[in-house]
C-alpha cells in the first residue's frame, strides 16, 4: 500500500534567487584521468540558475490505495485522462543543451513556445581544452547565448549548471523545473574520443550509462509522466547484411515466430554505451512503465537554424576535425581551405544523414506526440543514406561551381569497419508524425561552404587528419606545439 501525505504548500522563486551553490567533485570529478586541465586548477561548480517564476502554490489531500501503473498514472494527473492519452507536454528539459544539437534543439524549442530548461556540465567545452581543439565558429559562453536570446525574443530559458552524474544534482534540478518531457543529449558523442586511450573509454562508458541511469530513476521518482526522448545512434546497428528496421525486427526461427529488438553490432566504445542505454531504457519502460522514444540518429550536417542566424551571439559550434568533426561537415572544411578530402580507406562505408533543422523537426515531433506509458518506441533518425565517396563526389562538384580546386585522397581507415558493404535502413516513423525533410541539395552545399570559407582562418589544418586508431586504442594523442 502507498500512502499519501496530506498536505498543503506554497512556494515563491524571486528572479535570479540562487537555489544551490556547492562545488562538484572537487578534486575527484569523474573525468579522465589524462586531462590535462587538473580539477584543482578548473573547479566545475554546481549551480542552479533560474529565471523569473510565478508565484506557486498547491494542495495535495491524502489517501491510502494500492498502486499500480494506471492507479499511479490516475493519481499523479489529476485529470480524467488515461495513461493512453498524455496532452502534449510544455516544459522541456533539454539535456546537453550547450552542445551541437542540444544547443539548435533548446532554440527551437523555446521558439514554439516550449519552456525550456538547459542542463550542461559544460564538458564539451573543456574536451577542446584537453585536446588543442576549436570550433570552426567562435561561440559564445552558454550565460551569454541565453541572455541574447532574451534580449532578442523576451524568452527565457532556464540553466541548471552540474552533471547529471551526480544524482543529488540531478534530482533538485527535477524538482525545481518539474519537466513533462527530456530531451537527453547529455553524453559523450564522439566514437574517435572514446577509442583514444583507456581513461576515456572509461569515461564514455560511465559519463553515458550512468548519466541515462540517472535520468531514468529521476523520472521514476519525481516526474512519471515524464516522457523521455533520448538521442541514440544509427551506430547500434553496425552493418548488417540485411535491411536496418526501426528498433524491431520480427523473425521466425523453427516454426514459431515473435518480434524482437534489432540485434546490435556497435563498433566503437561510444557505440556501445549507446547499446547499453537503450537495453536499460527497454527494461525501465517495461518495469516502471516510464514512457521513453529513442531516436537513433544519422549523422548530422550544417550548422544554421531559423534560430542560431538571428545573432552571432547565437552560432552553434562546427566541428571539423579529427575527433569530433563529421563526415560532410570535415569535407565541406577541408575544401574551403584547399585541404584534399579524407577519405578513409576505400570510402564505401554507407550511412543515414540528416540536415541539423531535421534534427530539432524530428525531436519536436517526438515531443509533440509522446510514448504510451509502458513504451519504448524506436525511430531511425535520417533522412537520406550516402556513402563516403558519394560524399567526396558531391563537395567536389559544389566546390568547383564556387572556383576552389578539390582534390580527394584516400589515407589509411583508423576505424576497424566494413568499407564496403549492404546497407538499407528504414526511417518513416517520423515521416508519418509529419517530418519535412532538408534534403541535400546543391544550395545547401554551397552554403556550407561559404560558411566554411567565411571562417577559414579560424581552421588549424594540424587538426585535420584522423589521430585515434581503433587498433592502437591506448597511444595517447600527440599535444601540437604551440
Amino acid at each position: 500500500m502507498a500512502h499519501f501525505l496530506s498536505t498543503s504548500c506554497s512556494l515563491t522563486i524571486a528572479s535570479g534567487s540562487k537555489l544551490h551553490s556547492k562545488q562538484l567533485y572537487q578534486g575527484s570529478m569523474v573525468i579522465p584521468s589524462t586531462f590535462t586541465l587538473q580539477t584543482s586548477k578548473f573547479p566545475v561548480k554546481r549551480l542552479v540558475l533560474q529565471g523569473k517564476r510565478l508565484q506557486r502554490s498547491c494542495t495535495v489531500h491524502g489517501t491510502t490505495l494500492p498502486i499500480s501503473h494506471e492507479d499511479k498514472t490516475q493519481a499523479s494527473s489529476g485529470s480524467h485522462k488515461t495513461s493512453n492519452e498524455p496532452s502534449e507536454p510544455k516544459r522541456v528539459m533539454v539535456i546537453g543543451g550547450d552542445g551541437y544539437c542540444g544547443w539548435a534543439t533548446a532554440l527551437h524549442l523555446s521558439n514554439k513556445n516550449y519552456e525550456v530548461a538547459i542542463v550542461d556540465n559544460l564538458v564539451r567545452r573543456h574536451f577542446d581544452h584537453q585536446l588543442g581543439l576549436e570550433s570552426l565558429t567562435p561561440i559564445s559562453s552558454i550565460h551569454n547565448r541565453i541572455r541574447r536570446w532574451k534580449s532578442l525574443t523576451g524568452k527565457t530559458i532556464q540553466l541548471y549548471i552540474g552533471d547529471i552524474c551526480d544524482f543529488e544534482f540531478l534530482s533538485e534540478t527535477f524538482k525545481s523545473f518539474e519537466p513533462e518531457a527530456v530531451v537527453h543529449f547529455g553524453e559523450q558523442r564522439s566514437a574517435p574520443y572514446s577509442m583514444i586511450d583507456r581513461s576515456r573509454a572509461v569515461f564514455t562508458q560511465n559519463n553515458n550509462v550512468i548519466g541515462t541511469l540517472n535520468v531514468l530513476f529521476a523520472i521514476k521518482e519525481f516526474k512519471e509522466e515524464c516522457h523521455l526522448v533520448k538521442l541514440g545512434t544509427m551506430g547500434e546497428y553496425g552493418t548488417p547484411n540485411i535491411d536496418i528496421e526501426e528498433g524491431y525486427i520480427t523473425i521466425t526461427h523453427n516454426g514459431r515466430t515473435d518480434t524482437l529488438p534489432y540485434p546490435k553490432q556497435a563498433s566503437s566504445f561510444y557505440h556501445l554505451s549507446k547499446v547499453h542505454d537503450s537495453n536499460n531504457i527497454a527494461f525501465t519502460c517495461k518495469a516502471w512503465g516510464i514512457r521513453a522514444t529513442d531516436l537513433n540518429q544519422g549523422v548530422v550536417y550544417g550548422v544554421r537554424t531559423d534560430e542560431t542566424e538571428m545573432h552571432e551571439e547565437l552560432y552553434n559550434r562546427f566541428d571539423y576535425d579529427g575527433v569530433f568533426g563529421t563526415a560532410l561537415n570535415r569535407f565541406c572544411v577541408q575544401a574551403a581551405v584547399g585541404h584534399p578530402l579524407t577519405v578513409y580507406g576505400k570510402g564505401g562505408q554507407t550511412r543515414g544523414y540528416l540536415d541539423i533543422r531535421d534534427t530539432v523537426q524530428c525531436v519536436e515531433l517526438a515531443i509533440a506526440n509522446p510514448a504510451q506509458r509502458g513504451e519504448f518506441r524506436v525511430f531511425n533518425q535520417f533522412t537520406e543514406q550516402f556513402s563516403v565517396n558519394e560524399l567526396a563526389r558531391l563537395v567536389t562538384k559544389a566546390g568547383e561551381k564556387l572556383g576552389l580546386n578539390v582534390q580527394t585522397i584516400s589515407v589509411p581507415n583508423p576505424r576497424v569497419e566494413a568499407e564496403e558493404h549492404y546497407y538499407n535502413a528504414k526511417h518513416t516513423k517520423l515521416v508519418e508524425l509529419g517530418l519535412k525533410p532538408h534534403l541535400l541539395s546543391d544550395s545547401l552545399l554551397d552554403s556550407l561552404l561559404n560558411f566554411a570559407i567565411k571562417f577559414e582562418d579560424r581552421v588549424d589544418t594540424k587538426q585535420i587528419m584522423p589521430s585515434v586508431s581503433w587498433r592502437k586504442i591506448g597511444v595517447k594523442p600527440t599535444t601540437i606545439p604551440a
